[in-house]
């Protein structure tokens, strides 16, 4: 995720900027002025420094685009026909994206059918925006906060065995840290939901599974398996906060309704980075395949080119079985750990109930 210095400043009314203005300010680096009329302000922002500031899809005069376009001030085009606000700079609600009965008509529906099918450059565009802001909104959201990050299938079904142990693993990490995952079906719901649970007792999240255990998974009904979920969230007044990361890539996939803060992107690349950096806690890793590997042994090479420990963050993987003989990852992590600052800081544990201690020790 990029870093930046100073504050971003949002301004997305008239009210805000004239106060703004008003008040004597003169230098707007870092600000990003959206969608206004700014032909009554055009005295006043040419006696500003607008170096480095974002205006997009506000409207001007040629000869202000051009005079602030000098400066070196980013100007973008306002762009239509999206379902999604290219302009945005907050994270998602689980209810935003979910804003219908039905997931073909909600927003996250209408966007992944956008993905698809539009692209047009003003649509690669509209994408690119409405993904930095994203990421913009993510960098504040983090800030100060302990993150434990939760990796596993997306096929892991509700009413298993392991999707019950992802769940208490959830709950048992959200009582100290916020839980994170790639905020998707399987194992990330199931953590997800958990982590939401993390103040109850363990009759509420028994309820919760029973009740989503009449829908195993987003197949063959995606509304069948999102009104399950909504039934489950209802046995909740206040939801433990989480955060998932999930991405319109793998758009088929449905974002699940238990993380209660959602970024979501439409590059994946981009959003596998984003959740293996902000997890400055540790990630474990329950079984998965490919996508989980992947996320292994992406977030061993950060760890592996750490400068000292303090710059490590703890890898647990869960499932001796799956991890050396399934799928062997672990022996090549370890190889790869030997001798190097991260050595001390990757562990193999045979079950949920141990990976508390291993990452609050840590």
């Amino acid at each position: 995720m990029k870093r930046t210095r100073g504050r971003i400043v949002t301004i997305e009314s008239v009210t805000e900027l004239t106060r703004r203005l008003d008040s004597g300010v003169v230098r707007l680096t870092g600000w990003r002025i959206v969608g206004l009329d700014l032909r009554p302000f055009s005295r006043q922002l040419a006696a500003c420094d607008t170096s480095r500031t974002t205006f997009a899809g506000c409207t001007m005069s040629a000869d202000d685009e051009q005079l602030h376009a000098m400066r070196g001030a980013l100007l973008l085009p306002s762009v239509d026909g999206t379902p999604i606000d290219p302009h945005r700079d907050r994270l998602y609600r689980p209810d935003e994206l979910f804003d219908t009965a039905t997931w073909a008509t909600s927003l996250d529906g209408r966007a992944y059918a956008w993905r698809q099918t539009a692209t047009d450059p003003d649509a690669v565009l509209a994408r690119a925006m409405h993904d930095e802001g994203i990421d913009q909104a993510l960098t504040e959201w983090v800030a100060g906060r302990q993150i434990v990050g939760v990796m596993g299938g997306h096929d892991m079904r509700r009413g298993e065995d392991r999707f019950r142990d992802a769940a208490i693993l959830g709950r048992s990490l959200g009582r100290h840290f916020t839980v994170a995952t790639g905020g998707g079906p399987g194992a990330m719901e199931a953590a997800n939901l958990g982590a939401a649970f993390a103040r109850e007792d363990g009759s509420a999240l028994d309820e919760a599974l029973r009740i989503l255990a009449a829908a195993p998974g987003f197949r063959p009904s995606v509304d069948e398996w999102i009104r399950a979920a909504r039934d489950a969230r209802d046995l909740l007044a206040d939801p433990v906060q989480s955060l998932g990361v999930p991405t319109w890539h793998y758009g088929h996939e449905p974002p699940n309704l238990f993380a209660t803060t959602i970024a979501k992107y439409f590059r994946n690349a981009l959003r596998e980075s984003v959740l293996l950096e902000i997890c400055n806690r540790g990630i474990v890793f329950l079984p998965g395949a490919g996508g989980t590997v992947q996320e292994v042994f992406q977030d061993a090479c950060e760890n592996y080119y750490a400068a000292d420990e303090r710059a490590v963050a703890p890898m647990v993987l869960v499932g001796h079985e799956y991890w050396t003989q399934t799928l062997p990852a672990w022996p090549l992590l370890r190889a790869l750990a030997k001798g190097r600052p991260m050595e001390a800081h990757v562990h193999l544990v045979e079950s949920v109930d141990e990976v508390a201690e291993v990452i609050g020790a840590a």
